[in-house]
């Protein structure tokens, strides 16, 4: 008898169906995986053993052969062991085969038979609502599994109860669908004294989805700047809440099943390499870009990045998605981010200090400016240099505007987008050159100091549109439908002059 349970291997954020099969022969005692499995997968024999014994069963003396079908489809991870367990029980005559084909199973088992998380049980839920059939999940990750719609999900604490489950004798009640708190960390926009003109650049980058560097010495607060953005950011919609989620459960990083209400806020540290800043890695995991998907990739500072880390990221940031290419399989993460970069002026961080510059300068500063690429800098819309903070500034009282009032001037901006694009794209950051021709295009004065500036500032195509869109933000920020000279002239005064557009 060949027992068959239904699971699945993960391609990026893609489930392919994998079909467990158990088959009991022969009289020597041996446990033999194949399918082309990995070191996880190949140890879930000894797990699977362990558990079974903990529930006072044990593995038949004789030969059992598990094949993950397909066989050319490579199998990671210990979301295996589940299914596997399940079609041995199913082998020995425990389990009825047919209740067993109704559902796709993941679950990592203990040793004393508990059931322990796995990354991607959303992306499975998924899969088996997609199939019509239900999903067996650890208890743990019931309300993760349950946003996938209409798909019954057995989430069982330990192998004990799911047997008893499948069995009817004890049945196990289906699972609540949980969602994190709607809480925005961070520092609120009236802690912050003085930098309003790096606080209106914040607005303008919420306002449109634009990305933005802010340069400036040590203490100046770029980092408090940054890390105050997502509370000003407009909330996840369903749609980008479920599709947020599924990339933090491919990581397994979904915290007690919930999924995410507020954008993600990723600061890697400038040592992170970069399989962990675009994926990769052995499994080809999501990186830290696609981790921030819909949010917030803060890199502090940005010279300190290695060069090639900082240009792999080009890419993500012009097409919102990272492909890793594996002999094995090619595999595609969404990488739709804000990018938010800070950097001192040079390496001691006080060019223009004439109390505290270095004797190198200004070679200082040009060798360190140097280490982002002209084309990385390219694809940032807004340039801030933000000044140190005086005694004078630091001695006043805190601001009266607060992140909420800058929250709801963003979100009637994005209103504005919403309701002009019609969910073609979601901000004005994601517009491409035809659409901006047909919405950012300016009044004559505007037209004609766009075309100046173009030529005198040596930008490129991508510079020009990049103005365009920051412009329209402006525009959407004064609730203006029209672009005008005024919007075009702040717009390029966040660009950065340097020689390569």
């Amino acid at each position: 008898m060949v027992a068959h349970v239904g699971t699945v291997a993960f391609l990026g954020l893609d489930a392919r169906p994998v079909e467990v099969q158990v088959q009991i022969a022969g009289q020597e005692f041996r446990l033999s995986i194949v399918g082309l499995p990995d070191k996880a997968v190949r140890e879930s024999g000894e797990r699977v053993r362990a558990a079974l014994e903990a529930i006072g069963l044990a593995l038949p003396p004789r030969r059992i052969t598990v094949n993950l079908s397909p066989a050319d489809l490579p199998k990671e991870g210990s979301h295996y062991d589940l299914p596997i367990a399940l079609g041995l029980l199913a082998a020995m005559g425990m389990i009825d085969a047919e209740t067993l084909a109704q559902y796709v199973a993941v679950g990592e088992l203990g040793l004393d038979g508990r059931l322990a998380p796995v990354p991607g049980v959303l992306l499975a839920a998924l899969h088996a609502s997609g199939t019509s059939l239900g999903l067996i999940c650890p208890a743990s990750q019931g309300g993760e599994a349950a946003w996938a719609g209409e798909v019954e999900v057995v989430a069982a604490p330990d192998l004990l109860s799911l047997i008893n489950h499948l069995k009817g004798v004890q049945l196990l009640s289906p699972p609540e669908r949980s969602m994190a708190d709607l809480v925005a960390g961070g520092p609120d926009l009236s802690e912050i004294k003085g930098q309003e003109t790096a606080k209106r650049a914040l607005e303008i980058a919420a306002a449109g989805g634009h990305n933005l560097l802010m340069s400036g010495p040590p203490g100046s607060g770029k980092s408090l700047l940054a890390a105050a953005l997502p509370g000003i950011l407009p909330p996840l919609t369903p749609q980008e809440a479920l599709e947020v989620s599924m990339v933090a459960s491919m990581a397994g990083e979904l915290e007690g099943g919930r999924l995410r209400r507020v954008r993600p806020f990723r600061s890697p540290h400038h040592s992170a390499s970069m399989p962990a800043l675009v994926g990769g890695g052995a499994r080809a995991r999501p990186g830290e870009v696609s981790l921030a998907h819909l949010g917030v990739l803060f890199l502090d500072e940005l010279p300190e990045f290695p060069r090639g880390v900082l240009d792999s990221l080009r890419q993500p940031l012009e097409t919102g998605q990272v492909s890793v290419a594996r002999a094995a399989a090619h595999v595609t993460y969404p990488a739709r981010v804000q990018l938010i970069a800070a950097m001192n002026p040079c390496r001691c961080g006080h060019l223009g200090d004439a109390s505290l510059a270095c004797s190198r300068a200004p070679k200082c500063a040009a060798d360190y400016q140097a280490r982002v690429s002209g084309p990385l800098l390219d694809r940032i819309d807004l340039h801030v240099d933000v000044a140190a903070v005086s005694a004078a500034d630091l001695s006043l009282p805190p601001p009266a505007e607060t992140s909420a009032m800058v929250a709801a001037r963003v979100a009637a901006a994005r209103a504005i987008q919403t309701a002009r694009y019609g969910g073609a794209v979601r901000s004005n950051a994601e517009a491409d050159g035809k659409l901006l021709d047909a919405v950012a295009l300016p009044d004559e004065a505007g037209a004609r100091l766009l075309t100046q500036a173009t030529q005198a500032m040596r930008l490129s195509a991508r510079g020009y549109h990049r103005v365009l869109r920051v412009a329209r933000t402006l525009a959407d920020l004064a609730g203006v439908e029209r672009v005008g000279r005024i919007h075009i002239a702040e717009a390029l005064s966040y660009r950065r002059l340097m020689g390569v557009n």
